[in-house]
C-alpha cells in the first residue's frame, strides 16, 4: 500500500551546514576623521534636537493650578 521512498543521493545538501570557505572576505576599511567627525556631528545635533524639544515642551506640558491668564472673548462677557 506505502511505498518507500528512495534515499535522494544528495549528500551535499547534508553537508551544506558543514560548508566552510577558505576564502576570506576584504577587512574592513577604518573611517577617515571626516567621517568620524560627520557621525559625532549628527549623534550631538540629535540629542541637541531632542533636549532642547524637552525643554521648550515641558512647560506646556505643565498643568498650572491657577488659572491667571484666562482669555475671554467679548461675546462671552455680553458686549
Amino acid at each position: 500500500m506505502f511505498r518507500r521512498r528512495e534515499p535522494v543521493p544528495f549528500a551535499f545538501i547534508a553537508e551544506a551546514d558543514r560548508f566552510r570557505s577558505n576564502v576570506t572576505p576584504p577587512p574592513r576599511q577604518r573611517a577617515s576623521a571626516g567621517e568620524l567627525a560627520g557621525r559625532w556631528l549628527i549623534g550631538l545635533t540629535v540629542v541637541a534636537g531632542l533636549a532642547g524639544s524637552l525643554l521648550i515642551g515641558t512647560p506646556a506640558l505643565s498643568a498650572d493650578s491657577s488659572p491667571a491668564h484666562t482669555q475671554q472673548s467679548d461675546a462671552s462677557q455680553g458686549r
